[in-house]
């Protein structure tokens, strides 16, 4: 009989979610307001710290849309966009009207290189287009170049919005990643470090920015005692029963990043060995990832390709990292700038189990496959 199939990232539950959605069904909060929604904002503005506000959303995605909107985002801009990410993190810029430029990845932490970055700004401003947005993401929990982004954000007066969908609980300089974008933005998916069955946040050190996103989240109503809209607005926000999960999964989110970065460890010891194999690792002390999902670089597409299937016939599922937003056919006529980094990266890189609720036999069943298959 086959084994029972070991998942990339599955839902790890607490002890505690089932009675804040208790609490909601007997309060009858249901819809998206009532004291869950509250809480679970109160707790990640604490667990961010800095002063944040978070308005909870019902996905990432939303909170990326409405973020651009509030950095004033319009048809006809340009948005600067890392190109090796999911598409969630691009497709708001197209909902706007508006156009991503993409940029390559830098060899060290997997993110938007600087060098790239700077070339496209460049290039933006000598054709009277000045790019309005960087959308800046923090790749499987590894922090981008922060001190080198910013700096670039701040020379050219270009706001970041940071996509921490991935990054919940990874840090830079000591500081957790959430709190270095203009915005920035989380993810609750079910994949995530902690889910909300699916969910987002906006996340800004501007109370203003925040009480906007609501507003916006919640069909943008104007204040009138009768239905009144002067802007087009969304229904974004997160329901209460939703915001119940969250708040349950926060008590045990410092648990979750301690397991995954346990599994990082794992891996470590599992390739020190094995030359022909590099693990994304942190490039300096500065940078600790939540290690959200563990990455290797195999010799070339035919190896990696190769230990793949040899994962899914022990019933053990991996992943080729994203496929570059340049290369899908949907963004295959947008301007890229950069070399091959991000497509050396999909050619060759494999996403591995990395749940933090990845048992002791589920790791025996991980090392036997690469010790046969590098055997």
């Amino acid at each position: 009989m086959q084994q029972e199939k070991i998942w990339l990232s599955p839902p790890h539950m607490g002890k505690n979610e089932q009675k804040f959605i208790a609490e909601a069904f007997a309060d009858n909060f249901i819809a998206p307001l009532g004291k869950n929604i509250d809480g679970f904002e109160k707790d990640l503005e604490s667990y961010l710290e800095q002063g944040v506000n978070v308005a909870v959303l019902n996905s990432g995605t939303a909170a990326i849309h409405l973020g651009l909107i509030v950095l004033g985002v319009k048809a006809g801009d340009e948005v600067i966009c890392q190109s090796l990410t999911f598409s969630a993190s691009v497709n708001p810029v197209v909902y706007l009207g508006a156009k991503p430029i993409f940029i390559d990845s830098e060899i060290e932490t997997w993110n938007m290189c600087p060098v790239a970055l700077e070339q496209a700004i460049l290039d933006g401003i000598e054709r009277g287009k000045k790019p309005k947005v960087i959308i800046a993401v923090h790749l499987y929990g590894m922090p981008f170049k922060v001190n080198e982004i910013s700096a670039i954000s701040e020379k050219y007066n270009i706001p970041i919005l940071e996509d921490s969908a991935e990054a919940l609980g990874s840090l830079f300089d000591g500081q957790k990643c959430g709190n270095f974008g203009a915005i920035s933005v989380l993810s609750f998916n079910g994949n995530k470090i902690i889910t909300t069955s699916g969910g987002g946040a906006l996340v800004s050190k501007s109370k203003k920015i925040k009480n906007e996103a609501i507003f916006l989240a919640t069909q943008a109503k104007d204040n009138a005692p009768h239905y009144q809209h002067s802007q087009i607005g969304y229904n974004y926000r997160m329901s209460n029963i939703c915001a119940g999960i969250g708040r349950g999964q926060m008590e045990v989110l410092d648990s979750h990043v301690l397991a995954r970065r346990e599994i990082h460890v794992f891996y470590k010891a599992l390739f020190k060995n094995i030359s022909t194999v590099l693990l994304l690792e942190e490039p300096d002390d500065r940078f600790t990832s939540n290690h959200w999902l563990n990455v290797i670089l195999l010799e070339d597409y035919e190896k990696r390709e190769a230990l793949r299937l040899e994962f899914e016939k022990e019933n053990i599922e991996t992943r080729p990292v994203w496929k570059p937003m340049h290369l899908q056919p949907v963004f295959e006529n947008e301007c890229y700038f950069g070399n091959k980094i991000a497509e050396n990266i999909f050619e060759r890189g494999l996403c591995l189990p990395s749940g933090s609720n990845l048992l002791e036999n589920d790791k025996k069943r991980i090392a036997n496959v690469i010790k046969v298959f590098f055997n």
